[in-house]
């Protein structure tokens, strides 16, 4: 219990000072990312911290054996790296999205457990493992949406692991919580620092096998019902990104008249909707049919905000924000100046010029 606390204020603590530094570092290097509606250029690597205050952590645990994480939930980080790395690439060099979600699948290959599953259940394991984790890298598109989501989700995991007496699990769920926690101090709106494809793919990687490994040995139905509800948020932003450009769920809601504080809080408690009925579906305080209730929810938001336009019209005139200035008019030309026989004046300096050519002649 002890160590508990002191590991996640050390992952908290140690995240968003790496976040800072690597803050600068983007800058100095140029690292960064234009965003809708942000008038400079927003530094990337968010997830680098994200990623080395997890495992810094998590590995001092394990190298100390004060609470060593096991084969699976070390196997699990192992592999979380790997995306997290692949992540990082792709913030750096363009890498094709077919590759990455290669990437993320034979990741997800080493930690389904093919014991509890099958062979079917195991590939069907890694078909989700993959769609959840491009699910979080589609809640990267709006300051702190991620980061809210991850905490959220990951606290909930780790109370589902407890439940299931998975020790190194909850351990690193737990750190992966704190972390995600600390690099809100430097991402949350208006973000210093985004945690980017780095960031989304390993959070999102790490929190996805962590749900399927938690979850493998339980009945189909509890199973299935609690890890839609856990990640109910991220597959419906998904399925509205899915639409076009500009449908993602923090938009749609920054178009209803949103704050973007206000989108983060809204979809946070959304989150914790969902995760809250995964966690009791998953301790048997209520059914599996407590998720169509959220079936229900994320199908109403899907339905409805797909609806609408994607994207704002153009305006033929800039119309002023509420509180702003007014825009300035158009400026237009005057015309020049013509003599009473209907003759145009001529500008000063082709006076000069005629004058000093009378005289040469």
């Amino acid at each position: 219990m002890l160590y508990g606390i002191v590991a996640a204020l050390a992952a908290l603590l140690l995240t968003a000072v790496l976040a800072a530094l690597l803050r600068m570092f983007a800058l100095r290097f140029g690292v960064v990312e234009r965003r809708p509606g942000r008038p400079r250029a927003v530094p990337l690597l968010g997830g680098v911290a994200v990623l080395g205050g997890t495992a810094l952590v998590a590995g001092a645990g394990e190298w100390t054996q004060v609470a060593p994480l096991g084969a699976d939930a070390g196997r699990l980080l192992v592999a979380g790296l790997g995306v997290g790395l692949l992540g990082l690439v792709a913030d750096l060099r363009a890498v094709p999205l077919p590759v990455q979600a290669g990437g993320v699948a034979i990741a997800a290959s080493l930690t389904v457990p093919y014991g509890e599953l099958g062979l079917l259940g195991g590939l069907l394991g890694i078909a989700w493992t993959v769609l959840v984790t491009f699910a979080f890298v589609s809640l990267d598109h709006a300051d702190g949406v991620l980061g809210t989501v991850g905490v959220v989700t990951a606290f909930a995991l780790s109370g589902c692991a407890a439940a299931e007496v998975m020790d190194g699990t909850t351990v690193l769920l737990s750190v992966l919580a704190a972390a995600l926690a600390g690099f809100l101090m430097q991402g949350r709106p208006p973000a210093r620092i985004v945690p980017g494809r780095c960031g989304a793919l390993f959070a999102g990687f790490v929190l996805a096998s962590a749900a399927v490994l938690v979850h493998g040995g339980r009945e189909t139905g509890s199973g299935v019902a609690a890890l839609f509800s856990l990640t109910a948020v991220g597959l419906a932003d998904l399925a509205l990104a899915a639409r076009g450009p500009g449908g993602h769920l923090a938009q749609r809601l920054r178009r209803v008249g949103l704050t973007s504080r206000g989108v983060v809080v809204v979809i946070g408690a959304a989150a914790f909707g969902g995760a809250l009925v995964g966690l009791l579906i998953d301790l048997g305080w209520v059914g599996a049919g407590a998720a169509w209730w959220v079936a229900g929810g994320v199908a109403v938001v899907v339905l409805v905000g797909g609806a609408g336009p994607v994207s704002r019209p153009r305006r033929p005139y800039p119309f002023p924000s509420p509180g702003g200035p007014a825009p300035r008019p158009p400026i237009a030309r005057r015309a020049r100046p013509q003599t009473p026989d209907g003759l145009k004046t001529q500008a000063p300096s082709q006076l000069k010029s005629s004058r000093s050519d009378a005289r040469c002649a």
